[in-house]
């Protein structure tokens, strides 16, 4: 998929918008764009997922554990864990998913 040709969406956390780039069944790259200040809702999902911070700095919150990340670092979230991030420096994050987010593609 092409930037140019796949929209960007309002996610349901004020201030964050996703661009899905690819999926099938069994994986899926969306890329996550946050305002200064905006929060990513702290939440679980039976997906395996691996974030790439692609700018900005981020406070995220893993199984209750808490780190600051910024540009050039990645994250790993197991299955069913607790995670959720504010948004310290406007910022985009890259995330892959296994298997796809189907309710992604839901309207």
């Amino acid at each position: 998929m092409f930037e140019n040709q796949t929209e960007w969406e309002q996610t349901s956390d004020k201030g964050v918008t996703r661009q899905i780039m690819g999926y099938n069944g069994q994986v899926m790259m969306v890329k996550v764009k946050f305002e200064k200040g905006a929060v990513g809702a702290a939440h679980t999902h039976y997906h395996t997922q691996v974030t790439y911070v692609a700018s900005g700095k981020f406070e995220f919150t893993i199984n209750g554990e808490t780190k600051v990340v910024s540009a050039g670092d990645a994250l790993y979230m197991e299955p069913d864990v607790k995670h959720g991030c504010k948004c310290l420096e406007p910022g985009l994050l890259i995330d892959c998913f296994s298997p796809m987010r189907e309710t992604f593609l839901q309207k």
